[in-house]
């Protein structure tokens, strides 16, 4: 029988070996590289300045083991051909782990997007902005929304596949109870996937006393192809200013999964323009993936 300890470390890699799986091939940038990449690409551009026809700049928020550039390498040329002022930041960075982000504490990463709403404001002149987040980057909104003030700076909240309410990953997280002291271990190696953990003390907070916060305008695009965040229903939020869409209820052959449903369906691409511009919305059907 294995020692405790060893055991431990089988089941950190486990869990590890599941959230590595969502992370894209392109990882392989490094931060500057990437921001570079993404300046001439045309977002994270710090001159542009938002239009009349969309007064908000976007916020990206990458998802856990992601970073700024290799999340949005499809979504974020599509709002900027758009005409949206687009930006992405890394957040969530553990000392000695390159380019793998949103791995450090949820509520540090809130203070990280507070500090970068900020910037983004000051530099377009706007009084809010929009976010759109994959994954943790759809749910560590809220905290900033509900706790660090963010719902005067926010008017519109895009969760691609969030974490709401947690995830099982597919009912590993249910090996363990069965090894002490491993949620302990969790939250020493990598603090965000312990807190993304459905029934955690991270999420029983945030969730506590309602979903939402007034004034912001709330949107949840799941895929029940979902593996990483489970089970997807998990994902939809609760309240009077809440658009819960099922992807595969607006076009029944998409079988995007976890990542393919930010990386590259254009169908869920259209659902968030639709989401940031609500009045000139069209329907999002299965011929949006070639729109």
């Amino acid at each position: 029988m294995l020692p405790v300890a060893r055991a431990l470390r089988h089941l950190a890699a486990l869990l590890l070996a599941v959230a590595v799986a969502i992370v894209p091939a392109a990882a392989a940038h490094a931060s500057d590289t990437s921001t570079a990449s993404a300046t001439s690409s045309g977002w994270n551009d710090y001159t542009c300045k938002p239009s009349t026809a969309h007064p908000r700049p976007v916020v990206l928020v990458h998802g856990t083991f992601g970073n700024s550039v290799d999340n949005w390498l499809s979504l974020a040329p599509y709002l900027t051909n758009r005409g949206y002022c687009v930006y992405s930041f890394d957040y969530g960075r553990l000392p000695g782990v390159p380019v793998f982000y949103g791995l450090g504490p949820i509520e540090k990463s809130a203070q990280e997007l507070s500090a970068f709403v900020d910037k983004v404001l000051a530099a377009t002149g706007a009084d809010e902005v929009d976010i759109v987040g994959h994954s943790q980057g759809g749910m560590m909104p809220r905290y900033y929304l509900k706790f660090l003030g963010g719902a005067a700076k926010v008017n519109a909240l895009v969760g691609i596949a969030p974490s709401n309410h947690g995830t099982t990953l597919l009912g590993l997280t249910e090996l363990l109870k069965y090894f002490p002291g491993a949620s302990g271990l969790l939250d020493i190696a990598t603090p965000a996937v312990a807190d993304q953990i459905a029934g955690s003390d991270f999420l029983t907070e945030l969730n506590a006393g309602g979903d939402t916060v007034p004034g912001v305008h709330y949107t949840v695009i799941a895929t029940r192809y979902d593996e990483v965040v489970t089970p997807w229903r998990s994902q939809f939020l609760s309240g009077s200013d809440v658009h819960n869409v099922l992807l595969q209820d607006l076009c029944p052959a998409d079988v995007s999964g976890h990542l393919a449903i930010a990386l590259t369906d254009r169908i869920a691409h259209h659902e968030v323009a639709n989401a940031l511009d609500p009045a000139h919305a069209t329907p999002t059907t299965c011929a949006s993936a070639v729109s």
